[in-house]
């Protein structure tokens, strides 16, 4: 199973500024297209590693970034995928 953890916006403002802040602290950030069953608000996603969690969360705050959520997204046999809301 693979998985992967994401900070999905409401505003791709919000996921460019939050690309940006979080490569200024020299975290590991991919930006993607967001998954169709978390959200068709805004299109794009931020991907980081779990151990950068509580990095990201911080800065989310500190910096007034609004998201829809952060999310875990496990990848299960078949294709499908396991979405689950973590904040």
């Amino acid at each position: 199973m693979n998985e992967m953890y994401i900070v999905a916006f409401n505003s791709t403002h919000h996921a460019i500024r939050t690309d940006k802040v979080l490569n200024e602290k020299d975290i590991k950030v991919t930006t993607l297209p967001t998954p169709r069953e978390i959200s068709s608000s805004c299109g794009i996603s931020v991907r980081f590693l779990e151990s950068d969690m509580d990095t990201v969360i911080n800065s989310l705050e500190e910096n007034e970034i609004l998201y829809h959520g952060i999310f875990k997204v496990s990848r299960l046999s078949g294709g499908k995928k396991e979405i689950t809301k973590l904040r």
